[in-house]
């Protein structure tokens, strides 16, 4: 019997995948237009065309944005696309939403964007956990593209993964 310590997992052929190495770099900010309605839920065309114009755009240099608005207000869809139209000189994002919403459409770009073909028949492991906020969707997102070339797709961690996919 021989008293070597094999590591497994490092001679294995075992692929890992771990989202937050995508994570996009930069400031997320929510903008509510709450504060530009008249009493936070009537849209006047007029003011809000005034808030637009004066308002400091610069401050949303790289940014990626989420329009939203947190009051019951009924929101013409030309109001936020009035928004985009300033902010896009900007930011390097803007959509209609919240962070987790905003968060998912970074990583679908992402996903939508990644070369699956290194993963042809091999095993990968979408590692689980991580300090960066990366939304359940991208984990979704990034299992269905590698079921389509991956000899199997597990979650979390070399050690203590769980099976999700296997080809037959």
């Amino acid at each position: 019997m021989s008293d070597e310590i094999i590591n497994r997992v490092a001679n294995s052929k075992l692929i890992t995948i771990n989202l937050e190495d995508f994570y996009p770099e930069g400031k997320r900010v929510v903008f509510d237009i709450k504060d530009w309605l008249f009493e936070g839920l009537i849209l006047r065309e007029k003011d809000f065309r005034l808030k637009a114009k004066e308002h400091d755009w610069s401050q949303y240099q790289d940014n990626y944005v989420a329009l939203t608005c947190s009051t019951d207000a009924i929101v013409p869809g030309w109001a936020y696309m009035l928004l985009t139209t300033y902010l896009n000189t900007f930011a390097k994002k803007v959509l209609i939403g919240n962070l987790e919403i905003l968060e998912t459409s970074l990583y679908q770009d992402i996903i939508n964007k990644i070369d699956v073909s290194f993963y042809t028949d091999k095993p990968v492991i979408i590692k689980g956990c991580a300090n960066k906020p990366v939304p359940e969707n991208a984990y979704i997102l990034l299992t269905t593209k590698l079921m389509s070339v991956a000899k199997s797709v597990m979650y979390g961690e070399a050690c203590s993964s769980v099976p999700l996919y296997k080809r037959r």
